[in-house]
């Protein structure tokens, strides 16, 4: 099933942060009116059609939300380099520790990047 049927679903009410942060697969005038109605933020980006592209705002919308998902994306795409949720064991117990050193590897790997750089990362 495509998390796009089952957005709402998906949606932690206990996280402190209201803003929702979505590509262009996700806009739809009724889930935007229910989620701003519950008391979400919502950031999803437009997408032009065949016949009509989009407005030079609306790309200056998208750049504005491609942002702050690009910090994020980028985690997955490195854990997906790293083999993704592909493990070589059994059980939920294991593979949630397999996972959980493929998370910490990638955080180590970052810290030294930034150390390198000069960046302070805390």
């Amino acid at each position: 099933m495509a998390d796009t049927n089952v957005f709402e679903e998906l949606l932690d009410p206990s996280n402190t942060s209201r803003d929702i942060y979505a590509d262009r697969g996700y806009p739809n005038i009724e889930r935007e009116t229910r989620l701003k109605q519950a008391g979400w933020r919502v950031h999803i980006q437009r997408r032009g059609h065949a016949t009509k592209g989009i407005s030079e705002t609306q790309k200056q919308r998208n750049r504005g939300i491609a942002t702050p998902r690009a910090r994020v994306e980028h985690v997955f795409g490195a854990l997906a380099q790293m083999g993704g949720k592909l493990v070589r064991c059994l059980g939920i117990v294991r593979t949630t520790f397999v996972l959980q050193l493929k998370v910490a590897s990638y955080n180590l790997k970052r810290l030294v990047f930034l150390k390198e750089h000069g960046v302070a990362p805390f």
